[in-house]
């Protein structure tokens, strides 16, 4: 997780609010897509890969804020939020493919 590294670098202010969230909402995406796939049916490994999406949108939204107040440097910042595309893209298609009706 290459999220704990760089936020090792935020102010020990910040270790219990904006380090901590980011780093569970890292955490929450993958953790999410394996819950859901050991599930039962296929909606609610897609109902697990949504949440693993919304997790990916609140991390991009924490990173944001990070870069807004000097914590994050830009291209850190435009290289995480590729990351995080390329992985709500990945998750998308993948509950469409198990579950068409989920994204609607």
């Amino acid at each position: 997780m290459e999220l704990y590294g760089e936020t090792r670098s935020f102010p020990t202010t910040e270790r219990f609010g904006l380090v901590a969230q980011i780093r569970r909402a890292a955490v929450s995406i993958p953790v999410n897509i394996a819950e859901g796939a050991g599930r039962r049916s296929r909606k609610e490994f897609a109902r697990f890969l949504s949440i693993s999406r919304g997790s990916a949108n609140e991390l991009f939204v924490l990173l944001d804020i990070a870069r807004d107040i000097g914590l994050l440097a830009e291209i850190r910042f435009a290289s995480y939020t590729q990351s995080i595309e390329r992985i709500f893209a990945m998750t998308s298609g993948l509950i469409r493919r198990i579950d068409p009706d989920g994204l609607r």
